[in-house]
């Protein structure tokens, strides 16, 4: 198999992981939120109003939308979903932290965590936050950021902050990281054992459409030969578990 090995499968650099705590302030939080769902964005803004503390200094519903409103209003957090239209959420971290601004980013998506959490740290975010979680847990995760803290569910949190620590001076020869997030989508997919068929309806595209993103996964990474791909995409899964 021509594809890399799952040692080399790390990015250049790791944003640095702190578990300090700072001292507890009264100071308002001000956050922002970027959700393609406006009936979301409404329910979580109504519920972070009712928090001492915390106030909601502006709603995106796109990164383009976004990124003027950050600049603008230089929010302590912004909360924001992955999958948006056009520009994804983890595009957009990394276009945030690019700017070097004073604000820390909480994902809050529909992804699963055991997966992206990973990817959304290493992008930049500071806590990852599953929609199936109760609205006190986006409230406690934001508490939890804003000090400084980095914030995952507690059954992954020692997995993958270790993992990101041990592989924080590899090199990056994988390709992985050089996915985007439909590509990487299809990756893990396959690495599931799903067929292209079934991931076709799974995200609801056309099956020519499926198939490009997954030739396009085996180019990044380097692999000869789809059944190549296949077998990698299985053993970055299973060892992201």
């Amino acid at each position: 198999m021509a594809c890399s090995t799952l040692a080399d499968s790390a990015p250049r650099s790791t944003p640095s992981i702190t578990t300090s705590t700072s001292p507890t302030s009264d100071a308002e939080t001000r956050i922002l939120l970027v959700d393609n769902h406006p009936a979301i964005r409404s329910i979580l803004s109504s519920r972070l109003e009712q928090e001492d503390h915390m106030v909601v200094v502006g709603e995106s519903g796109s990164a383009g939308e976004a990124l003027p409103q950050i600049a603008g209003q230089l929010p302590d957090v912004v909360v924001v979903e992955i999958s948006l239209g056009g520009v994804d959420g983890l595009t957009l971290t990394r276009r945030i932290n690019s700017k070097a601004l004073d604000t820390e980013i909480l994902v809050f998506s529909m992804y699963d965590d055991s997966i992206y959490s990973e990817w959304a740290i290493r992008a930049g975010a500071s806590g990852y936050v599953m929609k199936t979680e109760p609205p006190d847990t986006v409230i406690h995760a934001i508490h939890e950021i804003a000090r400084g803290r980095v914030y995952l569910r507690k059954s992954i949190r020692a997995h993958v902050l270790d993992r990101l620590l041990r592989d924080q001076d590899r090199p990056d020869r994988s390709g992985v990281r050089a996915m985007t997030l439909r590509e990487v989508t299809v990756f893990q997919m396959l690495g599931d054992g799903n067929s292209v068929t079934q991931i076709a309806k799974h995200l609801n595209l056309s099956r020519k459409t499926i198939e490009t993103y997954r030739r396009r996964a085996k180019e990044k990474i380097g692999c000869e030969t789809v059944d190549d791909l296949l077998q990698y995409a299985a053993l970055w899964t299973n060892a992201r578990r």
